[in-house]
């Protein structure tokens, strides 16, 4: 009995492993003389991961992610050739060596910027690598991609040398702004000085009587609302 989505490759004692490949149903065998070896054509996925170097010879650590199925023609090569662990012997070194070769092309920067690219290139070459041992990929995706130790800390020290860059701009920026207000109010007083000197020249003491008065009349007006004060006439006797 061969389940969905498996096929049988068909040992004989006598003939070895028959070309024919049997699908999916009931099936008679001689018993003792024939085998029956179930395969799982369905595709099935792997995670592998590689630590490989980048063109900058950066350590990369990444997973790929592959659906796989085996060429249901090519099952009596596959068990002949490789056996009925294929995927356990084929995939691993095919995909390291896939893996290491594309990404020695690229630099640790290009890895991210052009992950798409460099995802399509693995699978590309991957697909036609496996094909020569009868397997057929039917997705191959990079899950995970993350960098060695030293390249880490060489980012973030040159987002921090950037954000430090930015802070001292602000203070240099700000710093011009405040000589210029300083510049500007320099320029007011000294034009409010020349205008007053301009009109004590022309009118004499009286801007200086007039802002006698309206002093004296702004402290009148403040002590008037203070309760502790009291004003008594003048030239009167008062108990």
């Amino acid at each position: 009995l061969v389940d969905a989505g498996h096929r049988a490759v068909i040992f004989d004692r006598f003939r070895g492993v028959q070309d024919t490949v049997v699908g999916e149903g009931t099936h008679f065998l001689i018993p003792w003389v024939q085998k029956p070896i179930i395969f799982d054509c369905r595709s099935r996925p792997r995670n592998i991961p590689v630590i490989t170097g980048s063109k900058d010879l950066q350590n990369v650590n990444i997973t790929l992610r592959i659906l796989f199925r085996p060429v249901t023609a090519q099952l009596p090569r596959i068990f002949t050739s490789i056996g009925g662990d294929y995927d356990e012997r084929v995939l691993p070194s095919i995909t390291t060596e896939i893996l290491k070769s594309v990404v020695a092309r690229f630099d640790a920067g290009e890895l991210i910027t052009q992950r798409e690219l460099v995802s399509r290139q693995v699978s590309e070459d991957l697909t036609e690598r496996a094909a020569t041992f009868g397997l057929i990929l039917d997705d191959v995706s990079l899950t995970h991609l993350t960098f060695g130790k030293e390249f880490t800390e060489a980012v973030e020290m040159k987002q921090v040398a950037q954000q430090e860059a930015e802070r001292a701009r602000f203070i240099v920026e700000k710093a011009e702004q405040q000589k210029k207000a300083a510049v500007i109010s320099a320029e007011g007083d000294s034009k409010a000085a020349e205008l007053i000197a301009n009109s004590l020249a022309t009118a004499g003491d009286g801007l200086i009587e007039l802002r006698k008065l309206e002093a004296a009349e702004d402290i009148a007006y403040q002590l008037s609302r203070s309760r502790n004060i009291t004003y008594l006439p003048s030239g009167q006797s008062v108990l």
